[in-house]
C-alpha cells in the first residue's frame, strides 16, 4: 500500500533547511503541489473527487458542469473550495441547484440567463486584467453571452457586452469600434451564417474568439453551419470554439488577457 503524501505544513518545515529564503521555499512547496505531492485540504465530496490544486497547475480553479449532480453536490464541492480559499464557479446549473447553493452560500451570485452560479472567496476581488469585450450578433445570442462574461467575471478579467451588432444592419457596427480597438481579446458570440466574427477580425488587432450558437432555422443546423463559418473564416486573427459553448470562449479569452499584462 503506498505511503500516503506528507502534509504541506510537515514538508514546509522539512525543506526549510534546504531554502531559508522564504520566496524560494515556498515556490518549492508550491511545486510539489502543483505535482500532487502534497496532501492538502480533503478533496473527495460525495461523487466527486475536487482537483484542488487545478489552481496551482492551471492558474484558476476547477470549474463544475452542472448536469446531473445532486444539489448537494454542488454544495459541497462550493464548500469544499471555499475552505481552500478558492473560487467556485458552476454552469449550466438549474434552478434546484441553484437555489440550495444560495441556500447554504448567500453572497453566491446566480445568473439565471447565463445558466450560472459562482462564489468568490475575497469580498472584494480585484478585476485585474483586460478589458475583454463579448460582442453578440443578436440578441437571441444573449444566454451564450452571458456565460462568457459571468466566466470572466469569475477570472476577475474586466469585461463588457456588446449586444446585437450583427452585419445585417451594419449602420450599428462603426459606433462600437473605438471600444474594440481598445480589448485585449474580443469574444464574439454569432449564430445563424456567423458571419460577424470575420468582420470583427479585419477592424481589430486582438485575438477574436468566435463562439457559434445554436440560433436560427433549419439549414443552421442547431449551430453546424455558424461552427463552419467560423473555422473557414477569412481573418486570420479569430478562431472558434465548440458550439454555445460561452464559457470555454470566455474562459480562454481570460487567460489570452491575463498572458498580455506586464508580470
Amino acid at each position: 500500500m503506498p505511503s500516503p503524501e506528507p502534509s504541506e505544513d510537515i514538508l514546509r518545515q522539512q525543506l526549510a533547511g534546504l531554502y531559508p529564503n522564504t520566496q524560494e521555499l515556498e515556490r518549492a512547496v508550491a511545486g510539489l503541489r502543483s505535482l500532487g505531492l502534497v496532501s492538502g485540504v480533503p478533496a473527495s465530496a460525495r461523487g466527486a473527487d475536487i482537483d484542488l490544486l487545478r489552481r496551482d497547475r492551471c492558474g484558476f480553479p476547477e470549474v463544475v458542469f452542472g448536469p446531473g449532480k445532486p444539489p448537494e453536490l454542488v454544495v459541497d464541492i462550493f464548500r469544499q473550495q471555499r475552505q481552500a480559499g478558492q473560487d467556485s464557479l458552476v454552469t449550466r446549473i438549474s434552478q434546484e441547484q441553484a437555489a440550495a447553493v444560495k441556500a447554504a452560500f448567500p453572497d453566491a451570485i446566480h445568473s439565471p440567463v447565463a445558466g450560472t452560479i459562482r462564489l468568490c472567496s475575497d469580498p472584494s476581488p480585484r478585476e485585474i486584467v483586460g478589458p475583454v469585450l463579448v460582442v453578440t450578433a443578436g440578441s437571441s445570442d444573449r444566454p451564450v453571452a452571458e456565460e462568457a462574461l459571468e466566466t470572466l467575471r469569475w477570472m476577475h478579467v474586466r469585461c463588457s457586452l456588446i449586444e446585437d451588432a450583427g452585419v445585417a444592419g451594419p449602420h450599428r457596427f462603426p459606433q462600437h469600434l473605438p471600444r474594440l480597438r481598445e480589448a485585449a481579446v474580443v469574444v464574439c458570440v454569432a449564430g445563424m451564417e456567423a458571419a460577424l466574427p470575420a468582420v470583427l477580425g479585419g477592424f481589430v488587432a486582438c485575438p477574436v474568439i468566435g463562439v457559434p450558437t445554436s440560433v436560427g432555422y433549419g439549414a443552421s443546423l442547431q449551430g453546424l453551419t455558424a461552427l463552419l463559418s467560423m473555422l473557414t473564416c477569412c481573418a486570420s486573427n479569430v478562431v472558434c470554439v465548440n458550439i454555445d459553448a460561452g464559457f470555454r470562449g470566455g474562459y480562454v479569452a481570460g487567460l489570452m488577457a491575463a498572458g498580455r499584462q506586464p508580470k
